[in-house]
């Protein structure tokens, strides 16, 4: 086989094994994409969500908060390092989503909190979760359910919550 078609028939085969992208969600003015968590392990009772919301619209929305079958409770997040020290705190007045403006939620920052998880969260499936928001009401987004290692080199900033 030529190097040509060796390098189609690779990049075929690794485009055939790339996972299916987290959904995108559009509600009015908003819209929410790549929305994932991380799998936990057996016994682990809190996991993290991730997102990207977007803005479309003149005014500012604000996240104010959410709810999910699959835990106890959900709170909108921030993690800072303090002295060498991991710190997450509840923002309960939530988060702005600017107008025309983009909110990220990533491991390392800004996220949301599964508190009091029902059950492990399992490599490949979702996990229903509503968002709040002031003006634009609640979104149901599913959260993909990735490997430990998904997101970034930060490591899984929850397990020590």
């Amino acid at each position: 086989m030529s190097i040509s078609r060796t390098l189609v028939a690779g990049a075929l085969a690794l485009a055939a094994a790339t996972p299916v992208v987290a959904q995108s969600v559009k509600r009015g003015d908003l819209s929410i994409a790549t929305a994932w968590t991380r799998q936990t392990a057996p016994g682990q009772t809190n996991g993290g969500g991730f997102m990207t919301i977007t803005n479309a619209g003149g005014q500012a929305d604000r996240l104010v908060g959410g709810s999910s079958p699959a835990a106890a409770k959900v709170e909108i997040h921030t993690m800072s390092m303090d002295g060498g020290i991991m710190r997450m705190r509840p923002l309960p007045d939530g988060l702005a989503v600017p107008a025309r403006g983009r909110l990220q939620l990533k491991p390392g920052g800004y996220h949301i909190m599964l508190i009091g998880l029902k059950a492990p969260l399992k490599l490949g499936t979702t996990v229903p979760l509503t968002l709040r928001f002031q003006r634009g009401g609640a979104v149901t987004v599913q959260l993909k359910v990735e490997a430990i290692s998904h997101g970034t080199g930060a490591g899984d900033v929850h397990k020590h919550h």
